[in-house]
């Protein structure tokens, strides 16, 4: 069973994302803040990490390079799953160290197919 380590303080989306992810058999370990995320992601070692940008300490941003840092963590898929759409902000995730990039609101039809390009 493949690990998703979701980083999202939204609670809506926290479910939406999780109940897609667990209808198609994956485990989701949850973090509702940056360093939470962080501190899950160094314990668990997840197989993919979703990660928004708005979080309420440090953004997605900052914590793709903190765990970008991380030896054990450098060739997990982190994919930004936000709203922040504007010109450069895709940039700006990839430049951090994000392997992939969807759009808010989430397509519950092709959230899966984006999440399973980046697993091995």
């Amino acid at each position: 069973m493949k690990r998703v380590l979701v980083v999202e303080d939204n609670e809506q989306n926290m479910y939406l994302i999780s109940f897609i992810l667990e209808k198609h058999d994956f485990e989701v370990i949850q973090a509702i803040n940056g360093e939470e995320g962080i501190e899950k992601a160094k314990i668990e070692v997840p197989d993919v990490i979703i990660m928004d940008w708005q979080l309420p300490d440090i953004d997605g941003i900052e914590v793709t390079k903190q765990l970008r840092a991380i030896d054990a963590l450098k060739n997990i898929p982190i994919i930004f799953c936000t709203s922040n759409v504007l010109a450069g902000d895709q940039k700006k995730a990839y430049a951090a160290g994000a392997t992939g990039y969807i759009e808010k609101p989430l397509d519950p039809d092709t959230f899966m197919e984006e999440v399973k390009k980046f697993l091995k």
